[in-house]
């Protein structure tokens, strides 16, 4: 067998073997999750997308952690920032949304070539995923202020 076929061979079951490897993982982390059926967040996403020259912010909260970017494609130009956090701190801003209104609220369609931005937040419980876009109209949006509010208190001035 010549040298390339073996050298494809071995590439292909190292492939196959961490295919397996990391799926296996997957399961074993879902079956030792405690299931004490109490629903709480995990995770927070909040995004501003559009503009006439393309400014774009995304900010990702988990228990532990924040991460921050924001840019303009017209320019080029882009930043981040990322600052662990204090289970008080994310208790605070968790603490903005209440799980039970989650699946009442609803997004509105993208209105982007008019108004130029879309408002996106995602946010994950134990349980489910929810994503909204452009919810200002809403009854529930006062659960989003809130958490921007939160929010814009704990990152730096420069990158609001």
């Amino acid at each position: 067998m010549s040298t390339v076929k073996t050298n494809v061979l071995r590439l292909l079951f190292s492939m196959f073997l961490l295919l397996i490897f990391f799926s296996c993982k997957e399961k074993n982390k879902e079956n030792t999750t405690p299931s004490t059926g109490v629903e709480e967040i995990t995770f927070i996403g909040f995004s501003n997308v559009g503009g006439e020259s393309g400014n774009y912010s995304s900010i990702r909260i988990t228990k532990d952690s924040i991460h921050f970017e924001a840019g303009t494609t017209a320019s080029r130009k882009h930043s981040e920032w990322h600052k662990a956090i204090t289970p008080e701190i994310w208790k605070n801003l968790a603490s903005s949304f209440k799980i039970k209104d989650l699946s009442l609220i609803e997004s509105s369609p993208s209105i982007q070539h008019l108004d130029g931005i879309d408002e996106t937040f995602q946010i994950k419980t134990s349980k489910k995923s929810h994503v909204f876009v452009n919810t200002h109209s809403d009854t529930h949006y006062r659960q989003f202020e809130e958490f921007k509010i939160k929010l814009k208190n704990i990152l730096p001035k420069q990158k609001q």
